[in-house]
């Protein structure tokens, strides 16, 4: 592996063209946005492509002046092949390998560039360090978002852009009015996860969404993507909860949830791409973690509202410390580790975020 220091190479002749490759999954890739802002600071002629996911490019879509090679991961022989085809006769002065697979990689070797800079040895799980030929400084049980600052300070950049700063299309901008339509405050739950074993109980969101809408005088709104689980969830959710609830599942964009998300209050969510992208847009969340750590992948900037369970979780299911755990490892595969939240945890921490005085921030 070489060890030329990339801060002094990139000092005296900065990359004209970066290639960052993370294809999923949507929260991870709303990690990655500040990673970019942060070069696009420091190098503002430089082009910056990204190869992602097929799904999470329908939301990186919105940033304009950022190139996008999309992979549909469900035929990845076929996308592989026409991926090197389109890669073959571009050039790139730097790649940055920021995601931790072996399909990943596997798509980091079409990119020609000089420098293919990657994880520390200990975090290129996957073989990722035979793809690449230079590390980023090792550290040790970081927030993902946290990792990605690891490659900004390998090339030297000082100064970190936490920001997003995501254009939203008008049409998106419209939709949200019209489901938001005044300043009453509005409670958004989106109830479902990637995995079902991060899922809460149904009528443990109508327990709280009646309290916002008793004691607060909530608009509650349910929201989340066309599939089944996501529709049958809602459907649980509106059965037993006593307010009546506005149901906007399966019925928007990722660009149109995501201006929903800009205008809402506050959302309610487990481990989910929506989290992220409410940090996107400066909406507070609070986040429901057993199964995973919200120290390793929660909402950045609302922290302080999840309600995090994962230490009894790991010594319930794991029987073992949560120190003891390797920092990736999730509680995914026996139910009941989201049981250990209860309602009243929420409704807790929801009247803690509405009697606090915002006028700083949240």
């Amino acid at each position: 592996m070489t060890q030329l220091p990339l801060a002094a190479r990139f000092a005296a002749n900065p990359p004209r063209s970066i290639c960052i490759v993370r294809l999923s999954a949507i929260g991870d890739t709303c990690h990655v946005v500040p990673l970019i802002r942060t070069l696009q600071h420091a190098w503002p002629e430089c082009r910056i492509s990204w190869i992602i996911g097929r799904v999470e490019a329908k939301l990186m879509s919105l940033l304009p002046e950022i190139e996008l090679l999309t992979v549909d991961k469900r035929k990845f022989g076929s996308e592989f092949l026409r991926l090197r085809k389109e890669l073959a006769p571009r050039h790139f002065d730097l790649m940055l390998q920021i995601h931790v697979s072996f399909r990943s990689s596997l798509l980091g070797a079409l990119v020609n560039a000089p420098v293919k800079l990657g994880f520390d040895r200990p975090r290129a799980r996957d073989f990722q360090w035979l793809f690449t030929n230079y590390r980023i400084a090792a550290r040790q049980r970081e927030h993902v978002l946290d990792s990605f600052w690891g490659f900004t300070d390998a090339l030297g950049l000082k100064e970190r852009r936490l920001e997003w700063n995501v254009p939203l299309p008008a049409d998106a901008v419209a939709y949200a009015a019209r489901v938001i339509a005044d300043q009453q405050p509005t409670l958004l739950i989106s109830p479902c996860s990637s995995h079902t074993m991060r899922n809460w109980r149904p009528a443990y969101f109508a327990e709280v969404a009646d309290h916002a809408a008793r004691r607060w005088g909530m608009r509650v709104i349910l929201c989340g993507g066309p599939t089944a689980v996501e529709r049958d969830m809602g459907d649980r959710v509106l059965a037993v909860a006593s307010t009546t609830l506005i149901d906007q599942i399966g019925k928007d964009t990722l660009p149109q949830m995501l201006a929903l998300l800009a205008r809402a209050s506050l959302l309610l969510t487990p481990d989910s791409g929506p989290a992220h992208m409410a940090t996107m847009v400066d909406t507070p969340v609070i986040g429901l973690y057993a199964p995973t750590n919200p120290a390793r992948s929660g909402p950045y900037k609302s922290l302080r509202w999840c309600v995090s369970r994962f230490d009894e979780a790991a010594r319930k299911f794991r029987g073992r410390d949560p120190a003891e755990l390797p920092w990736w490892v999730k509680i995914e595969q026996r139910p009941g580790a989201m049981d250990l939240i209860k309602p009243q945890d929420v409704i807790e921490r929801l009247d803690q975020f509405m009697q606090l005085d915002r006028s700083a921030g949240y």
